[in-house]
């Protein structure tokens, strides 16, 4: 009797177990197949100037950023410079590597962009532009960070001893300009006296001829100067006066000397548009409210405690004007007329 019963017995449990198993097997395989599924975006970097240069590397910052935290597989090439080497790496690595999204900064390589992107539909593009976005694949950003830098125009012109300050800059185009007068504007406010000069050194990327004009302003009586480029900061530091970074926060420069700065993040770009490839919804578009204060890509770079050689009520004029622009209760004019070289 023990015998006939058992074996019924152990069949059903030898067949629930099978089941069980044949359960736990599907599972994993559907989690597998899920997982495969959910591939990481490629994405390239394509930059005219070497990622030293800050305009370049906030974009490469917010990207090498998403691949850090493991959200999307990031390659890129700099200083690819503007004699045509542009086109020929864009349209090698659309060819070859086919990423799904490519981004990087064009203005001097700027038709040879929008001819590559052109030719590759399926592949989105973002590229930094002082023109509009076009076709269903190429959209457009630049730094819009004119409002941190009227905040730093008020700084300078509330700590100066010698009524003059200075700014170098890289060319008179639009997007620097807009900056130049916006830090005009900002040190007027605070002290209708202040005479500012202004010097291009025409390049995006030259520290020595940019470290150059600064001396030549700190010269003719400039004792604060916006660092709009690289090699202004060097400068300041030599000849023991205070100067504003630019596109990131550059204290780590010169810590005695470097105030604040306008800082341009690209990450809140960078995520919208990780986000728009992932899922299917890309589209040509102007990103620009995306580098402004409202939505986090441009802001005043932490003082690290170099607040404490600001006067008080500058300070304190300073922090109601960020306020009000958080707010939106006070916009800083976009102007993008070429300043004089003393205003």
């Amino acid at each position: 009797m023990f015998k006939k019963s058992v074996i019924p017995v152990v069949f059903a449990v030898l067949m629930i177990a099978a089941l069980l198993a044949g359960c736990a097997s599907g599972g994993t395989k559907a989690a597998a197949t899920e997982a495969a599924g959910a591939k990481k975006l490629n994405v390239f970097g394509a930059f005219a100037t070497p990622i030293q240069e800050a305009w370049d590397g906030a974009i490469h910052n917010a990207l090498n950023a998403e691949k850090e935290a493991g959200k999307i597989n990031y390659t890129y090439t700099e200083n690819i410079g503007y004699s045509g080497d542009m086109e020929r790496i864009l349209r090698q690595v659309a060819e070859q590597q086919k990423p799904d999204l490519i981004v990087g900064d064009a203005f001097g390589n700027e038709e040879a962009v929008r001819r590559v992107a052109a030719d590759f539909p399926e592949i989105a593009f973002a590229f930094g532009s002082s023109y509009g976005p076009t076709g269903t694949n190429l959209s457009v950003f630049d730094n819009w960070i004119m409002e941190p830098a009227y905040l730093c125009g008020m700084i300078a012109g509330g700590m100066t001893k010698t009524n003059t300050i200075g700014v170098v800059a890289a060319m008179p185009i639009p997007e620097v300009d807009r900056l130049v007068n916006a830090f005009i504007a900002g040190a007027k406010e605070v002290n209708p006296d202040t005479k500012v000069l202004v010097s291009f050194i025409n390049s995006f990327y030259d520290p020595a001829a940019a470290k150059e004009a600064a001396l030549a302003q700190i010269d003719a009586g400039a004792d604060l100067l916006y660092a709009e480029r690289d090699g202004v900061i060097e400068a300041a530091e030599e000849k023991g006066i205070y100067a504003f970074g630019n596109m990131a926060d550059q204290n780590s420069l010169a810590p005695k000397t470097v105030v604040t700065g306008p800082v341009w993040d690209m990450k809140p770009t960078v995520e919208y548009l990780i986000a728009q490839v992932e899922a299917g919804t890309y589209t040509s578009q102007d990103l620009k409210d995306f580098s402004m204060y409202s939505k986090g890509g441009a802001y005043l770079a932490d003082f690290h405690g170099m607040d404490s050689v600001i006067p008080a009520d500058v300070l304190t004029k300073v922090q109601d004007k960020e306020a009000a622009i958080k707010a939106g209760t006070f916009r800083v004019d976009i102007n993008e007329a070429e300043p004089a070289a003393v205003n």
